[in-house]
C-alpha cells in the first residue's frame, strides 16, 4: 500500500463511515421500529445463552439447516484449527531467550540511542540483532501459517528503565512485524494495559482493559496483536486465547444459522460520535481464510460507555451468536502462563484473547504494553470492510508523528462519560 497523508485517510474513512451509517440506517429502521435490546451484557451469562438458545430452537428447529453463506467452506483444516488440550508443553510456543541474545537486545539499545532519532525510527535497521533477528522472523512466519501464537521469554524488564523497556519492546517487535498501529488518535502506537479504577472514576473508563475485571473473549484491530509484561499481578489476570478457526468448525458443524448472522451486517456503536453507529459483519471469507473481528462492548456497552440510546438494537439471533462466539472460544481455549518480561504475539485475524480478572498488591501491579503489528510480506488479504481501517491504522501517521507514552492513560475510543 502506498503511503498518504492523515487528511487523505481521514477524509475517505469519514466518507465511507457516512455511507455505511446511511445504509445502516436505512436498513435498519423498518426492523428496529419495534424492536428492543435483547436481555444480553457485556459479561456473558451461560444460563441466558442456553435459555436463548432453547428458545430459537424451539420456535424454528430448521434453524441449523441454514445453508452455509455462499463460498463459505464447510470445515477448515489448517495448524491454524487447534484446541487447547492439544498443547502439552508450553516449550512448542515459548522461545527462551538466550544470555548471548539478552546481550545482544542490550547492544541494539545503545546503538539506537547512539542515533539520536526519535521512537517511531525504530526498525531492523536501526535495532540490529543479527542473531536474534532471524529467530523472530521465523516466529513472524509461524503467526501467519502456522500456529497463530509464540511468546518471546526472558526480557530482563528490571535491568532497564521504563523508556528503555519501551525501545526494546518495540525493536524486538519490528521483526514480527514491520508496522506499528495507531492506537490513539494523539499518535500514539503504544498503550499500557493497566487498572486504572483506583485513579480514575468509574465513568471515565469505557474498557474492562482499564480495569481488575476480567474481559470476555474478543479481538482488538490489526493484524498481529502483541502484549509485554511489565509486571503481572499478585493473583489471577490468566492470559487465554482461543482459535477462532476452531469455533468456526463448531458452528459449520452445528449451526450454519449462526454463521449466517455472523456473515450480515451488525450495528457497531459509535458511543456518541459521528457517525453515531457504523454497520458491518464480524465474519468474513476471503481468500480461502475464515477472519471474524469484533468486541462485545460495541454491542452491549461496557461500564463509562453504556450502548447508545436511538440506534439499532441487535437481534435476538446476533445476542446469541455472540454469547456461543464466547463460550465456544472459552470451551477451546488454552491459558498461558504469562511472566514478566514475557512478549506475547497472536494472529488476532484467527485468534480470539481474553483474560481472567484480577487483584493487585503494592508489590505486583498487572502492566502490560500493547502493540499492534503488521507484517507487510506476510499478511493476509483483507475484507473490503476492514479495509479502511486498516489504512488509518497503519498508513496514517508518519514515524516522526508516532507516539510512546511512558504512563497509562485511556485512549481515545474508551473513555467513558459520553452524554446520551
Amino acid at each position: 500500500m502506498a503511503t498518504v497523508t492523515i487528511t487523505q485517510i481521514t477524509d475517505s474513512l469519514q466518507q465511507q463511515l457516512n455511507i455505511s451509517a446511511q445504509g445502516g440506517r436505512d436498513k435498519w429502521s423498518t426492523a428496529t421500529d419495534n424492536q428492543k435490546q435483547p436481555d444480553i451484557e457485556y459479561h456473558p451469562d451461560r444460563a441466558k445463552w442456553k435459555a436463548r438458545t432453547a428458545r430459537r430452537l424451539e420456535a424454528d428447529p430448521s434453524l441449523p439447516d441454514t445453508a452455509l453463506p455462499e463460498g463459505f467452506p464447510q470445515k477448515l483444516d489448517s495448524p491454524l484449527v487447534w484446541e487447547g488440550k492439544d498443547w502439552k508443553d508450553e516449550k512448542e510456543w515459548v522461545y527462551q531467550l538466550k544470555a548471548a541474545e539478552i546481550k545482544e537486545i542490550g547492544d541494539a539499545v545503545k546503538h539506537f540511542h547512539g542515533l539520536d532519532k526519535p521512537l517511531g525510527f525504530i526498525s531492523p535497521s536501526t535495532f540490529p540483532l543479527p542473531t536474534l533477528g532471524p529467530v523472530l522472523s521465523s516466529i513472524a512466519r509461524e503467526l501467519h501459517t502456522g500456529r497463530g501464537f509464540s511468546v518471546l521469554r526472558g526480557i530482563p524488564v528490571t535491568s532497564y528503565s521504563r523508556a528503555d523497556n519501551i525501545l526494546i519492546y518495540a525493536g524486538v517487535s519490528s521483526y514480527v512485524g514491520g508496522l506499528r498501529g495507531l492506537q490513539d488518535k494523539n499518535g500514539g502506537v503504544l498503550a499500557h494495559i493497566k487498572d486504572l479504577s483506583r485513579t480514575h472514576p468509574a465513568e471515565s473508563i469505557g474498557a474492562p482493559a482499564y480495569t481488575t475485571d476480567r474481559q470476555v473473549f474478543h479481538t482488538d484491530a490489526g493484524d498481529i496483536i502483541s502484549l509485554f509484561a511489565l509486571e503481572t499481578a499478585a493473583e489471577g489476570g490468566v492470559s487465554k486465547i482461543s482459535s477462532s478457526w476452531r469455533v468456526y468448525n463448531d458452528l459449520a458443524q452445528n449451526r450454519h444459522d449462526l454463521i449466517d448472522t455472523l456473515s450480515k451486517p451488525w450495528p457497531f456503536d459509535g458511543f456518541g460520535g459521528d457517525p453515531p453507529y457504523t454497520t458491518r459483519p464480524l465474519l468474513f471469507h476471503v481468500d480461502g481464510k475464515i477472519v471474524i473481528q469484533y468486541a462485545r462492548r460495541l454491542f452491549t456497552g461496557f461500564q463509562g460507555l453504556p450502548r447508545s440510546r436511538d440506534i439499532p438494537s441487535i437481534t435476538e439471533a446476533q445476542a446469541e451468536a455472540l454469547d456461543t462466539l464466547h463460550f465456544l472460544a472459552e470451551k477451546y481455549a488454552l491459558h498461558l502462563d504469562f511472566q514478566k518480561g514475557d512478549i506475547q504475539y497472536i494472529n488476532n485475524l484467527s485468534i480470539f484473547h481474553a483474560r481472567d480478572g484480577f487483584r493487585d498488591d503494592a508489590d505486583h501491579t498487572r502492566h502490560l504494553l500493547r502493540l499492534w503489528l503488521r507484517n507487510e510480506e506476510l499478511a493476509w488479504s483483507l475484507p473490503e470492510a476492514l479495509e479502511p481501517n486498516w489504512k488509518r491504522l497503519y498508513y496514517s501517521v508518519t514515524p516522526e508523528e508516532q507516539r510512546f507514552p511512558l504512563e497509562a492513560e485511556i485512549r481515545s475510543a474508551s473513555k467513558g462519560g459520553v452524554k446520551y
